[in-house]
Formats: C-alpha cells, sequence, structure tokens
C-alpha cells in the first residue's frame, strides 16, 4: 500500500524591509541672459554691397556659446530688391540644438526714446523658445526696417547706426540644494567665551564681591553691558585693577558673568531656588536676586529671562511680591500678567501675607489692582459673564479653595 502523498505549505506573504528615506529633486529651467551694442559707422558707404551680404559684429558671448549680429544693408531678400535692411543673429560657435530667447533694438538717436523693438522676451511663445541647430544658423528679420524711411528717421544719425541685441540662452539645471545637506554644528560662540571665563586667560579686571574674586574682561562686559561699557569707556590704565562689589551676593555676581560669557542662565541653580521651602520669600531667591543685578547693569534679555521664571511661579501667595519686583525693576509684562492674576483672584489675594506688604509699602500698585478690577466688573455686568461680582468674593469668607479662585502652582 503507498504511502500518502506529502503537501508542503509555502507561505505567501512577502517580508517588506525597511524603507529607504524619501528623496526629491528640483529642475529648474531659466535663461543666462547677456546682451551686446552693434554700432555702425558709414552707413551709406555699405549700401550697394549686393543683397544677401551682410556686416558683421565682433563675436560676443552668452551661455557659453558665441554670438554675432549680421547687417544686411541691401536686404538678404532678393525678392525684397532692397527695399528693406535686414538684421539677424548668429550662433557663431559650435553648437546643436542650442536654444534661446532675442531681442533686437534699433535705437532713436533723438532721445526721444522710440526705439524699434523685435522681441522674444516680453510675448507668450506658443512653440516655445528659437532652437539654432548648428553653427551659422540664425534669427532675424528679413524684413526689419523699410530701408526708404530709415534713411529720413532718427534711427540714422551722422551717417551711423545703432543695434542693441539681447540673447538669453535656455538652460536646465539640478537643484543640488535639495539632494544632499551638510549639518552646521549648534552655535559655539557661547562655550568659546564661556572658557575664557572659567581660565581667567587674558583677564583684565577683578571684581572682589563679599570677599570672593571673579576674573574678567573690560572687552566683554562692556560689549554686553551699556553700564560697563561707560565705566570702561575713558579709562586710559591697561593695568589689571580690582572692582570691590559691595551689595551683591557672590553666587548672584557669578551667576550674572556665566549669562553674560555664555548667553545662557544656570537653570538647575534657578529651580532649585525657586522650589526650595528653605526660600519663601521671592525676593531671596536667585532670580529676583539675577533680576535686581540685570536691571543695575541693564541687560535686557537678563531681564526678561527672569521675568519668564518668575513668571512660573505666581500663585495666590507669591503674586503680590512678584508683583512688588516687577514694578521696581520696571518689567512692565510680567507687572501686567501679576496685576491680572490678582484682579482674576482678588478675594484670595487680599488674604495672602504678601498684600498686606503691598498695601504698606506700594500703595500706588493697590490703586493700580483696583483699576483693573473695576474693568473687570464693567465687562462682567456688560456681557455677564461671571455668575458672582470680583468685589463679592469677599463676602464669601475668602474661600481660597473655591471655584472662583483660579490658582497657579
Amino acid at each position: 500500500m503507498s504511502e500518502p502523498p506529502t503537501i508542503t505549505h509555502v507561505s505567501d506573504k512577502i517580508t517588506v524591509g525597511k524603507l529607504s528615506p524619501p528623496t526629491s529633486s528640483k529642475s529648474i529651467t531659466d535663461t543666462v541672459n547677456g546682451s551686446h551694442r552693434f554700432v555702425i559707422h558709414g552707413y551709406s558707404l555699405a549700401k550697394g554691397m549686393g543683397v544677401g551680404k551682410h556686416i558683421a559684429s565682433d563675436t560676443f558671448t552668452v551661455g557659453g556659446h558665441q554670438w554675432a549680429i549680421y547687417f544686411y544693408p541691401d536686404g538678404k531678400n532678393p525678392e525684397d530688391n532692397s527695399t528693406y535692411v535686414s538684421v539677424f543673429i548668429a550662433l557663431a560657435s559650435e553648437g546643436t540644438d542650442v536654444r534661446a530667447l532675442f531681442e533686437l533694438t534699433l535705437v532713436d538717436q533723438s532721445g526721444k526714446g522710440k526705439n524699434k523693438v523685435h522681441s522674444h522676451f516680453d510675448r507668450s511663445l506658443e512653440s516655445g523658445p528659437y532652437t539654432l541647430k548648428y553653427r551659422g544658423s540664425m534669427w532675424g528679420y528679413k524684413r526689419f526696417f523699410r530701408r526708404a524711411l530709415l534713411e529720413t528717421s532718427d534711427y540714422l544719425k551722422d551717417d551711423c547706426l545703432k543695434i542693441n541685441c539681447t540673447v538669453g540662452v535656455v538652460r536646465s539645471t539640478i537643484d543640488c540644494s535639495s539632494l544632499h545637506t551638510i549639518q552646521v554644528p549648534d552655535p559655539d560662540i557661547g562655550a568659546h567665551f564661556g572658557m575664557l571665563l572659567e581660565n581667567m586667560e587674558a583677564s583684565d579686571i577683578i571684581f572682589n564681591v563679599a570677599g570672593e574674586k571673579f576674573h574678567a574682561h573690560k572687552l566683554v562686559l562692556a560689549a554686553r553691558s551699556p553700564v560697563f561699557r561707560t565705566d570702561f569707556l575713558h579709562e586710559q590704565d591697561g593695568n589689571e585693577q580690582e572692582i570691590v562689589v559691595n551689595d551683591m551676593e557672590p553666587e548672584v555676581f557669578k551667576a550674572m558673568l556665566h549669562f553674560i560669557y555664555r548667553d545662557a542662565l544656570l537653570e538647575e541653580e534657578l529651580e532649585a531656588t525657586s522650589t526650595s521651602s528653605s526660600t519663601p520669600c521671592i525676593s531671596d531667591t536667585l532670580t529676583a536676586k539675577l533680576l535686581s543685578a540685570a536691571d543695575r547693569y541693564d541687560l535686557t534679555r537678563l531681564k526678561r529671562l527672569c521675568e519668564s521664571h518668575l513668571c512660573k511661579d505666581i500663585s495666590i501667595n507669591s503674586v503680590a511680591q512678584i508683583l512688588a519686583l516687577a514694578d521696581r525693576y520696571h518689567t512692565a509684562e510680567l507687572k501686567s500678567v501679576c496685576l491680572s492674576f490678582a484682579a482674576e483672584n482678588l478675594a484670595a489675594v487680599m488674604q495672602s501675607d504678601g498684600f498686606e506688604c503691598l498695601k504698606e509699602n506700594c500703595p500706588s500698585l493697590q490703586s493700580e489692582l483696583l483699576k483693573i478690577v473695576a474693568g473687570y466688573e464693567d465687562d462682567c455686568s456688560s456681557g455677564g459673564g461671571k455668575s458672582k461680582s470680583v468685589w463679592a468674593q469677599l463676602s464669601d469668607g475668602g474661600d481660597t479653595n473655591g471655584r472662583g479662585v483660579r490658582q497657579r502652582t
């Protein structure tokens, strides 16, 4: 008894490998343009040289090919019996199927600008640019201008004609910028200047901050701070000198120098002081002290960075303190954010310790806050957007956990 046949199943699943990244290219077709002026002196002497005979200009190069202008004083076409002058542009170098646009201009020598122009450039081309098959191929006009009219016109002056010629050779190229890219490293000028600060190379100034000394460079400081620029501008002494800074902590001065040289903040230290429970007062944080230093030395970008960090720390308990800082150091945008937040959460903010200090030390800010609140009240009464007045939050006992308070953490 024969054994049953063995059937083998072959999977028809096709495994697709990793796809190569897509590629692209761009073809650009344009013209390489060039011009030539052909001046013909002694026109009257050229007449009679015979139909089909020409005066040639010197050759000129456009788009990698040589060209010449041919002027036929008795015309190129025997059938016209010298009634017209003819003008052509000829390919004067070797070439095959050279595609080009042309323009011939007979110059009006009266100064009126009434030139006679024949042009490819300013009209729609139904069959595309003209193609010159080989050396000696020409484009132009057998009946360029009636000779009798030419000789009594402003185009002929002192027995002289002027012809301008423009050639636009068509070329197609591949835009390589889409095919190849070269990776450019991130800017590293801050790292280089930072090494200059760390190594103290060629330093010419020392700052003594609470006994801790920092070596720096007058030129760098003057470039970054208008205040330092004024301090060092008229100095004639090139020797190293020491400046004592009594009203700034070494930690703050170090962070400011780090920014001046590297254009960046010590982010980790800023985050640590802003979230530390040991510094409940905003004015004691490194960010607040840096804001003071930035204001003192007119470091505008540093001020904006400090504003940005302080803005993240706005809350019910901190907004009054941050508002006082914003007002003291003239940071308008941070001040506006604080005023808006305090107005939206007025009842809770008024019960914070910071608000009591604000009333005692900055009464003008309290007035500004009340104006913001009055504006909110007007909007609410006209639009009906809120169900409860901001002022009415006070009658609720200042519940900071209520829905009327929008607290930021």
